[in-house]
């Protein structure tokens, strides 16, 4: 029997960041998720989630005003349909930014849907084999002490990851010198056999970069990611051309053409696109194709349990991310997810997304004032 979209919901969860976690050129005071839910008129329901950090509220009412009532009645298998109907009505107010966030939490809802309808998790559906894909953990916070970064990176090693990220940028990047030399005291901690991966968060100039990378590379590093301002296209690839480290980028893309000018510009060897942002399954699909059209790598940035499905159909996927200051919000929202073991995830057998809400964790981390 057919199904059709009987509604949409959005619930905006939240919980407080205590120690004052700081990158290079922001402080990160909360984490949160939208939580949009779509039902059908058979009683099925698949979810999405997209970040509730800054603009939740804004994302839950563009969904509950604008883009609830064009679905209602519609096919949820239509997804790229629906993906386009939504893009040019929603052109003039957000090509990107929030606009996105929402449009992308609704797909990944209908993908969930389309799972669920089908019987088929989505890393097969989408024709991935293998359900076991690689992780990295991701922390190493500029405003940690030394000895606390130190710490934390050791820590990780020792539940098993083979990948680590740390933040570069101390000082809101004016001071490359003391980040080498707490590169260097991670590498030294974490031993040679450990791949390292950089994030600056957009805090350099190009020149500053590509002395910060020339400097650094004896310390064999994987990636250095955004290096400067996602949005100075010239500036990564005058980066990219100034050092052999390895440039990653895009986690603040949005569309395939966002992906594309990347691309064009020799502005990447690593694209780092979020589904949540993206434009949902439907969008990173297309980018999944043109990272493979010009061989180069896909690692998505966080979100880890809405991007292995991605990862797993991926022939040129690298990793994927678990950023440790969402573990608590990540167990809390789902009841019983994946978690990583020795830097591998296990993608649930279950149709569609594999994962169940927990609804009492939700209810009591609601943002009832913003919803």
């Amino acid at each position: 029997m057919q199904h059709r979209i009987a509604d949409l919901r959005v619930q905006l969860v939240s919980l407080p960041v205590k120690d004052g976690f700081a990158d290079a050129t922001r402080k990160v005071e909360t984490v949160g998720c939208a939580v949009v839910r779509v039902t059908t008129d058979q009683g099925l329901e698949g979810f999405g989630i997209t970040y509730h950090e800054v603009g939740g509220e804004a994302v839950a009412s563009l969904i509950d005003r604008a883009i609830a009532p064009k679905l209602r009645g519609r096919d949820p298998l239509a997804t790229e349909v629906l993906w386009n109907e939504l893009f040019h009505y929603l052109r003039g107010v957000g090509r990107k930014g929030l606009a996105f966030c929402a449009l992308s939490a609704v797909d990944i809802a209908l993908w969930d849907l389309k799972g669920k309808i089908l019987g088929l998790p989505l890393y097969r559906l989408l024709g991935g084999a293998d359900p076991v894909v690689p992780v990295y953990a991701s922390g190493g916070w500029t405003s940690y002490a030394d000895d606390a970064l130190v710490a934390e990176m050791r820590a990780m090693v020792a539940r098993g990851f083979t990948t680590v990220k740390m933040k570069v940028g101390v000082d809101s990047g004016r001071n490359p010198r003391r980040d080498l030399a707490r590169v260097r005291k991670v590498r030294e901690a974490v031993g040679d056999d450990v791949r390292l991966l950089l994030d600056a968060n957009n805090c350099w100039d190009a020149a500053t970069a590509v002395a910060f990378a020339n400097r650094v590379r004896d310390c064999d590093i994987a990636f250095l990611e955004e290096p400067v301002p996602a949005d100075d296209i010239p500036g990564l690839a005058r980066f990219r051309r100034g050092t052999d480290v390895p440039l990653a980028t895009g986690e603040h893309e949005y569309t395939r053409f966002g992906v594309r000018d990347l691309l064009l510009a020799e502005a990447a060897d690593v694209v780092q696109t979020d589904v949540a942002r993206i434009g949902g399954y439907t969008e990173a699909l297309k980018v999944m194709a043109l990272t493979q059209a010009w061989n180069v790598r896909f690692a998505p940035h966080a979100m880890e349990l809405m991007h292995m499905h991605l990862l797993a159909a991926a022939p040129n996927g690298l990793f994927l991310e678990r950023l440790l200051l969402f573990e608590d919000l990540t167990d809390g929202i789902f009841r019983d997810a994946p978690r990583p073991v020795s830097g591998h995830i296990r993608i649930p057998e279950a149709p569609g997304l594999g994962l169940a809400l927990d609804e009492t964790f939700i209810a009591a981390h609601e943002d009832r004032a913003g919803a």
